[in-house]
């Protein structure tokens, strides 16, 4: 019997720490790529997705892989977070343009991922993290985030696109 199956049918806790253990780190990361970094938020958002998880497992239906659904609580756990943040935007103007000012003092230092990662549209953002450092396939990103497949290799191009624009004109030229 699957582990899904032994949390739905006996209420097998300890079946759901295997699969939060199985599935923690990836999601995560994931949360660590969406928020270019931000480990604090990264643990708050993994701990709300494997919340609603084990609040929502009866309606799992098989339907998708289980990595595949709980990647689209995460995405909407994300997503959700984004909303209430643009909601509250105005409140945290300022605190905003001091976080920026000081950004900008870091701009000659060393570019790292996170960074780059910034540039890129949040959905854009989604299928690069998905894409390429979860190894998540197109069509299972198309699921997770309910985007058509051709519309999700228009947001790889167009980022990956990006990332590379942004890099070239942080010093890095392919040729490492």
């Amino acid at each position: 019997m699957s582990l899904v199956a032994q949390v739905v049918v006996f209420k097998n806790t300890k079946a759901f720490d295997q699969l939060v253990q199985k599935y923690q780190s990836p999601i995560r990361r994931f949360f660590l790529n969406q928020t270019c970094g931000d480990s604090e938020l990264s643990d708050d958002l993994a701990q709300d997705t494997f919340i609603k998880a084990y609040t929502s497992l009866a309606s799992f239906k098989n339907l998708s892989s289980f990595s595949t659904w709980l990647y689209r609580i995460a995405y909407n756990v994300f997503y959700d977070y984004i909303r209430s943040r643009k909601e509250t935007a105005d409140l945290d103007a300022r605190e905003v343009d001091v976080m920026n000012s000081t950004e900008q003092e870091n701009v000659g230092q060393q570019m790292d991922v996170y960074q780059s990662l910034k540039m890129l549209k949040e959905v854009e953002r989604t299928c690069i993290t998905l894409f390429y450092m979860e190894d998540v396939s197109i069509d299972k990103i198309a699921g997770i985030t309910g985007i058509p497949t051709g519309t999700v290799k228009s947001h790889l191009s167009r980022g990956k696109e990006k990332l590379a624009t942004y890099l070239k004109r942080n010093g890095y030229d392919g040729n490492r």
